[in-house]
């Protein structure tokens, strides 16, 4: 499995949906997962902390009611792609044991953003679905370019240009 964290909630640009977009703690690779607008307000929401609504929201209640059963969610895995869909499991401690439950992937992270849980990604799905991050690759160049060029002197080209 790949551990994974929410990076961020917009807009798809093309279709004008809403998108949640998980990496790679590296930030190396990501995955967009096409979401409702309930359950984008609900991981916004998680995400910026704005604090708690008067009343509970549907994930809220969700986290609740394990929370009343003394069930933890252990983590959430993306474990299937099909046609398109992204497929998820919630994992649960009991106190009969473990426990996985069918969910969307945006319900999973909703309520693994709520409960601290790790949000991971099949090593399946991972192959097939994550995107490249080219802009880490390009930002990591540019910092050993940086490094470079503060420690380089004008003798040190100098040198390099009489042994040529």
């Amino acid at each position: 499995m790949v551990r994974m964290k929410v990076k961020v909630v917009g807009i798809d640009q093309n279709l004008l949906i809403p998108v949640v977009v998980i990496t790679d703690p590296e930030e190396k690779g990501f995955i967009p997962i096409l979401i409702g607008p309930a359950e984008a307000q609900a991981i916004q929401m998680e995400l910026e902390r704005t604090g708690k609504p008067p009343r509970p929201l549907t994930h809220d209640l969700l986290k609740n009611i394990l929370d009343t059963l003394h069930a933890k969610v252990d983590r959430i895995v993306i474990s299937d792609l099909r046609d398109e869909t992204y497929y998820a499991r919630i994992y649960l401690k009991t106190r009969d044991g473990m426990v996985d439950v069918d969910a969307r992937p945006s319900d999973a992270i909703a309520l693994a953003l709520r409960a601290n849980a790790p949000i991971y990604v099949a090593e399946e799905v991972a192959a097939r679905a994550v995107i490249q991050n080219r802009a880490a690759d390009t930002d990591r160049e540019m910092e050993e370019f940086r490094r470079f060029l503060e420690n380089v002197s004008p003798e040190d080209f100098q040198k390099h240009l009489k042994e040529s």
